[in-house]
């Protein structure tokens, strides 16, 4: 496995661990839930270049983008975000560059 993957899983697997834990009150929300998981599964193809200094998205990553709800995205990376701290480590905090 190259050094770009290796790095690159570990987020990956992230996003899957936390679009499943996705808590479930009616049966419009576990589809909606069930749904997200399912996009946010297909941006595997996106792993490549979510290190720095990938290259740019090719068609694969960008369809399976844009195939992610919004909200669906915007939670995952909420949740992804309070990990760090619910593990006692330091608050995730990242600049601009």
């Amino acid at each position: 496995m190259s050094g770009i993957m290796k790095s690159v899983l570990p987020v990956v697997m992230l996003i899957l661990v936390v679009a499943d834990q996705t808590q479930v009150i009616t049966k419009t929300e576990a589809q909606s839930s069930t749904n997200c998981a399912a996009t946010l599964g297909n941006l595997n193809v996106c792993a490549p270049f979510l290190v720095p200094g990938g290259a740019t998205p090719g068609t694969d990553c960008c369809t399976a983008l844009s195939t992610v709800d919004r909200d669906c995205l915007c939670s995952t990376l909420r949740i992804a975000s309070r990990i760090p701290v619910q593990c006692n480590l330091p608050p995730l905090t990242c600049s601009a560059n």
